[in-house]
């Protein structure tokens, strides 16, 4: 699935990262526990989570996931916007819960991770 394809599923906006949008997406992830993204050993994920702070790029960056779903209508500051750009890691985020996100985007077609 593509990024592009995942933020219509959710209604998500992109807030950076329109070369990321033909991004193919193979799993999901979703927390807001940024110990247990760092356990993923696949590529080609989308990290989905509440967490909208640095914290959760710098996680993105050790776990070499390169596109970032924000949920609950959070939206990024611009501190973690210019990461995102430093670290070529595209930010979007919608107004669904993590749960609904997560069930439409499965519905879908997309994998877990686990």
């Amino acid at each position: 699935m593509k990024l592009k394809e995942i933020l219509e599923c959710v209604d998500g906006k992109l807030v950076w990262g329109e070369s990321h949008l033909e991004d193919e997406v193979k799993r999901g992830f979703a927390s807001d526990l940024m110990s247990d993204v760092l356990t993923i050993l696949e590529d080609d994920i989308i990290l989905i989570t509440g967490l909208s702070n640095n914290q959760s790029i710098r996680t993105a960056e050790m776990s070499d996931i390169s596109n970032i779903l924000l949920v609950r209508n959070k939206r990024p500051s611009q501190n973690m916007i210019d990461m995102a750009k430093e670290l070529d890691i595209s930010l979007s985020y919608t107004p669904y819960s993590l749960f609904k996100a997560s069930g439409l985007l499965f519905a879908k077609g997309l994998k877990p991770v686990y």
